[in-house]
């Protein structure tokens, strides 16, 4: 949108026309005043062509509006949507073991694996956080950042559409990744900390423990959601199975750290849970647009020089 910074200027327009009014009452009375003719039209003028004349005019009344256009100062106001410098700071921490690989969910109408259908879900989540600075972490056997803290949840909403499996091997190092995103989290400007932790497993690799990582949580002050993901947990099996999740020492984390725990065995389920993190973390209102301006006003003055340029040479060569 078009503006001017002081459009008051444009009353200036009817100068000249001002001044050769009163300098022509001024002759008129036997005064001595004169005024050139290249910017009132009249006057005393050297003798020249009708033609030469004429053109000094017209590049004289272009000096003269270009110039009070640039002190009329034009703009183009661009709109700019302010960024919250504080608020929320939301981590999520996912896991990346070779369970994710089961194709034991159902998205679209066909069976997908457990990582397509938290990538679209988490994603999704994720360009919803508009106002909060999330960052993403992934482990396996180990644990790494996938995308640094950010205001720009498209860029990790990205990010977590490229995660893949096998990167940093195919164990479930629960602790590591917590513990990861919890480091990250330490120094955060924001007032609200929060981490939002999925896995399908239970904690085989790292030296980090859960529960330890749960009380380290607790003493930050950083509340850590956890989603138990798979149809079937530790809890309703006897003895060891590696291809179920450990739903009681997430719920264990979450009830530690102040969070809610949710236990999903389908894509309806974590679509549900994912709700109600967002209800439970609702985002902030941002802040109403603020304005840019970009400054024109160089191209009506450099139009005025050229204008006046044009009019002196002109002067010199039929004067």
């Amino acid at each position: 949108m078009w503006t001017f910074a002081t459009p008051l200027a444009f009353l200036l327009l009817p100068l000249p026309f001002l001044v050769l009014r009163f300098a022509r009452a001024d002759r008129r009375s036997g005064g001595a005043i004169k005024v050139p003719g290249t910017i009132v039209g009249s006057g005393e003028e050297a003798p020249t062509t009708a033609s030469a004349t004429g053109g000094r005019k017209i590049f004289a009344w272009v000096a003269w509006v270009a110039l009070v256009a640039a002190l009329a100062g034009p703009q183009i106001v661009l709109p700019v949507q302010a960024l919250p410098t504080t608020g929320r700071d939301l981590f999520l921490a996912l896991d990346l073991s070779g369970s994710m690989e089961r194709t034991d969910f159902s998205m679209d109408g066909a069976t997908r694996r457990r990582l397509d259908v938290v990538r679209k879900i988490g994603s999704d989540f994720v360009r919803r956080r508009a106002g909060d600075r999330v960052g993403l972490a992934a482990f396996a056997d180990r644990a790494y950042v996938a995308a640094e803290p950010s205001y720009d949840v498209e860029a990790v909403a990205q990010a977590l559409d490229s995660v893949a499996i096998g990167l940093v091997g195919r164990s479930t190092a629960i602790g590591e990744g917590l513990g990861l995103a919890l480091r990250r989290l330490a120094d955060a400007p924001g007032k609200s900390r929060v981490v939002v932790l999925l896995s399908d497993g239970a904690n085989n690799a790292g030296a980090a423990t859960p529960k330890d990582v749960a009380r380290l949580a607790k003493e930050l002050g950083v509340r850590v959601h956890t989603i138990a993901m798979g149809p079937r947990d530790t809890t309703e099996i006897t003895g060891y199975d590696p291809d179920v999740v450990d739903a009681e020492t997430l719920k264990a984390i979450a009830d530690a750290s102040g969070g809610q725990f949710f236990r999903v065995r389908t894509t309806e389920d974590l679509q549900a849970a994912i709700n109600s993190i967002d209800e439970i973390e609702p985002t902030r209102t941002l802040a109403p647009p603020a304005n840019a301006w970009r400054e024109l006003w160089p191209w009506p003055a450099g139009l005025a020089l050229v204008a006046a340029a044009a009019t002196a040479i002109g002067g010199r060569r039929f004067s």
